[in-house]
């Protein structure tokens, strides 16, 4: 890639992204362009903007892409019941594709031929961004500096920054000893002693939530308003998308909701431990599973049920812009437009508990499903002709001589 002139990269500012920009500048001899997303990590993003200048870079883009992250690529997960191997809601791997985006429309804008980011050889993340990037621009050429280098510790990365004047702020407090990853929907820990599968995490490691003993003793009580699918409302105060995920992760934290400590099987074949705390996440899968309960036919829900497995295993591996995600993406919208309506929920030491659902467009009928008198509304002996007809192919392979005692 010698004819490489300009690169767009994915530039967070820190030790790792400091010493890719200039190692761009020195390897490739070419013009580089700083992306920083601002995607509700809680970190500042806009002493980026002094670094990438102190190094030469002459544009530089700071975005603030929370909405967008939640409206776009969030709801539309959560409108799917999205888990990933029964547990992981996926907070990382549903940001990459709109860092992909970004990436490439930057790249369009400022006529750049490549773009770079700071994903290592060994994790998905390299596959999210880059088949995001494909997707969207055919002959981008991508630049991974981790499988490129030899730069493969962070004392080797400290030297090199130190010999090139790279600045690296240092601080006086210990640094984490876990490899982090934020975003409104989550936050992420890896590394540490993490790697041994039989230890215990760290308490003090939780950054957004209390631990569930020390939760309060008295539950909290909120009240969900949906519309398509979509969380409106908390407490009938209408919100933004990304004001209404802050909320839940505020409210969530502060009664120890949303920990989760799992081994996960990584695309590239190994795998990985990682602990995640996804407060309002959690909130959001189980009010969204209350209301989907009383406003989907039956046989769509399970349909849906049986479809998101493939969903979540899409957006795990970074196919968010293939032509089938896009595909089942429309096959969940279409099932949401009766998804409205209002859950409530109790929220106590780390548990969340649904204590209420009511819509307009609710399918249960209270006449047909009593256990009292229904005044005809349900006759039980139409049930007897449904039995008989469901059992008719077990009862000709019994009468085949096919019993199964």
């Amino acid at each position: 890639m010698a004819d490489v002139k300009k690169v767009v990269l994915a530039y967070s500012g820190g030790l790792d992204t400091s010493v890719i920009l200039k190692w761009l500048q020195d390897t490739y001899n070419c013009e580089v362009v700083t992306f920083t997303a601002d995607l509700g990590q809680g970190e500042e993003v806009e002493p980026a903007r002094a670094k990438a200048q102190a190094m030469g870079v002459k544009e530089i883009y700071i975005d603030d892409l929370r909405e967008e992250f939640v409206r776009d690529f969030v709801f539309p997960m959560f409108r799917a019941n999205t888990v990933y191997e029964g547990e992981y809601l996926l907070g990382t791997s549903i940001a990459r594709p709109l860092i992909a985006k970004r990436l490439i429309e930057i790249a369009n804008e400022t006529g750049a031929d490549a773009i770079s980011h700071g994903a290592t050889g060994k994790g998905n993340d390299q596959v999210r961004f880059e088949l995001g990037a494909y997707a969207l621009k055919p002959g981008v050429k991508v630049i991974a500096p981790w499988r490129e280098w030899d730069l493969l510790s962070r004392e080797k990365l400290m030297d090199y920054a130190e010999k090139h004047g790279i600045p690296i702020e240092r601080h006086g407090k210990k640094k984490s000893p876990y490899s982090m990853d934020a975003n409104l929907l989550h936050i992420s820990y890896e590394g540490g002693v993490l790697e041994d599968t039989w230890t215990e995490h760290e308490e003090d490691m939780w950054r957004w939530s209390v631990s569930p003993e020390n939760a309060p003793d008295q539950p909290t009580y909120i009240e969900l308003t949906y519309r398509n699918g979509d969380i409106v409302a908390i407490d009938g105060v209408e919100m933004t998308p990304a004001t209404v995920l802050a909320e839940l992760n505020r409210i969530g934290g502060a009664n120890g909701i949303g920990r989760l400590d799992i081994v996960e099987n990584r695309y590239v074949g190994m795998k990985s431990r990682g602990c995640y705390e996804t407060p309002g996440g959690t909130i959001m899968l189980k009010a969204h599973r209350a209301i989907e309960s009383i406003t989907l036919d039956r046989e769509v829900a399970h349909l849906k049920d049986e479809l998101m497995p493939k969903y979540a295993s899409l957006i795990y591996t970074g196919y968010w812009w293939s032509p089938e995600r896009l595909m089942l993406q429309q096959m969940i919208d279409a099932s949401q437009v009766n998804v409205n309506g209002v859950v409530r929920l109790k929220l106590y030491k780390g548990n969340v508990i649904v204590v209420g659902r009511k819509s307009d467009d609710s399918l249960f009928d209270a006449n047909i499903a009593t256990f009292e008198e229904d005044g005809g509304a349900y006759n039980q002996a139409d049930a007897a002709g449904f039995i008989k007809l469901n059992a008719l192919r077990m009862r000709i392979a019994a009468n085949k001589g096919r019993s199964l005692l």
